[in-house]
């Protein structure tokens, strides 16, 4: 039966150590469109810009809800596309989800001034905040169905692309800005194209695994012999308190890292000392960090375990911005920015590879693209809390709204030590 179930799979995508590799190249295509999300403190930053943009000149809060209001729509498109694609495959989902994402980005380019503030929102956040999470959890639980083998990093690839979204965007969005500063907006309108022909060629390659599918050499837990591990359903997993301690983790992760990736644009100018350019330019090489700490963390976290993983996440989170208001220096501002990047990053990375160790990856798409709910909530609050307490005048209070994020984080770890398997995994691991 095995071997009949691999010679389907074989002449369905080729052999499971050779082409199965190609969908995780069309997931990198596809997530590294939609994260091009991270690059908005580059627009942030420009919208708030009184005398290049006096027809905007946003305040610091005002800058923050398109940002914002996608991280906090981005749950409802996981909830929606992880149900979807559990029953009807995952193409058809990957493909609605980056058409609705581009058809914001390009609704976004036609907003003209602080008076249509409303159309940014709407564009921006709203549309394509809800594509973008309808895209983005299906490689997730698509992949790990390919690989049972390297759930760990294979979940660190799948959204490593989506980390190093910024990377190439925020240069070429402080570019097409650079075009006409007066109205920033219009760069979306050029953005939104490039991001709905690079998702349609990357979704364009999904699906899942044919039925019986197995890797030659690898065997789950509980297969060989003894209790067969428990492949949890949504209803199932939300009766567990391990689905809310390990969501409560991720908001927790998120709220830190996103705290200042929401402001960094901002923060590298006036803690680090850079220009305004060399902000824009080091948001995008920070993108690195956050798209590596997805494949690095998650990696990692199938050696150390991945509790572990999240504990260091955190605490490392946590010291960096207790001593960020202190780095009155370009390369130390730096170098602690790129390590909240990369923990920020990791969380993403190592969250999917946990959710299926402690339920299963049969119905992953429904229970992790619920679980990102922590997403939406955790991008709310990071961005909120901190632009709140940096204040609206010329000189923000850097210190108070680090250290308050900082010891956020470093409480948190607490929940890195009581958060367990459900018993059933447990039981079916150790047989």
């Amino acid at each position: 039966m095995a071997s009949t179930a691999r010679t389907q799979g074989e002449a369905d995508t080729g052999t499971p150590s050779g082409n199965r590799w190609l969908l995780v190249a069309a997931g990198l295509l596809l997530q590294f469109s939609i994260g091009a999300v991270y690059a908005w403190s580059v627009f942030s930053s420009a919208l708030q810009d009184k005398e290049a943009a006096p027809d905007w000149a946003l305040s610091k809060v005002e800058a923050s809800l398109p940002f914002t209001v996608t991280i906090a729509m981005i749950f409802i498109g996981t909830y929606i596309g992880g149900r979807i694609q559990d029953k009807k495959g995952p193409r058809i989902v990957a493909l609605s989800g980056g058409v609705i994402y581009a058809i914001g980005i390009i609704l976004a380019g036609f907003a003209r001034g602080a008076d249509q503030l409303w159309l940014l929102i709407a564009g921006y956040g709203v549309i394509s905040g809800f594509g973008l999470g309808v895209a983005y959890i299906v490689p997730i639980a698509m992949l790990q169905k390919w690989f049972p083998d390297k759930k760990g990093l294979i979940t660190g690839l799948a959204v490593g692309g989506f980390g190093f979204g910024a990377v190439l965007t925020s240069p070429v969005a402080k570019w097409l800005i650079d075009q006409d500063p007066t109205q920033p907006t219009k760069a979306f309108l050029w953005l939104g194209i490039a991001y709905l022909v690079m998702s349609l060629i990357g979704a364009s390659f999904f699906k899942n695994p044919p039925q019986g599918y197995a890797v030659p050499g690898y065997e789950a837990a509980g297969a060989a012999g003894g209790e067969a591990a428990h492949e949890y359903t949504q209803g199932e997993a939300l009766r567990t308190p391990q689905w809310y301690f390990l969501t409560a983790i991720l908001t927790l992760n998120v709220s830190a890292g996103i705290a200042l990736i929401s402001v960094a644009a901002g923060s590298a100018e006036g803690i680090g000392g850079y220009s305004a350019a060399g902000a824009a330019a080091v948001v995008g090489v920070l993108a690195i960090f956050n798209g590596a700490g997805r494949i690095v963390w998650a990696a990692a976290s199938d050696y150390v375990g991945r509790m572990r993983a999240f504990a260091a996440m955190l605490g490392l989170q946590g010291v960096c911005l207790l001593i960020m208001p202190y780095a009155q220096n370009a390369a130390l501002w730096f170098v602690l920015a790129a390590v909240i990047y990369l923990c920020y990053g990791g969380g993403f990375g190592t969250m999917p590879a946990t959710a299926g160790d402690f339920f299963g990856v049969k119905n992953a798409g429904a229970i992790y693209g619920l679980m990102l709910i922590g997403w939406s909530l955790g991008g709310v609050i990071g961005p909120i809390v901190i632009s709140t307490l940096l204040g609206e005048g010329d000189d923000p209070d850097y210190q108070l709204a680090y250290t308050t994020m900082g010891i956020i984080a470093l409480i948190s770890v607490a929940l890195t030590f009581i958060t367990k398997k459900p018993a059933a995994r447990r039981r079916a691991a150790a047989a």
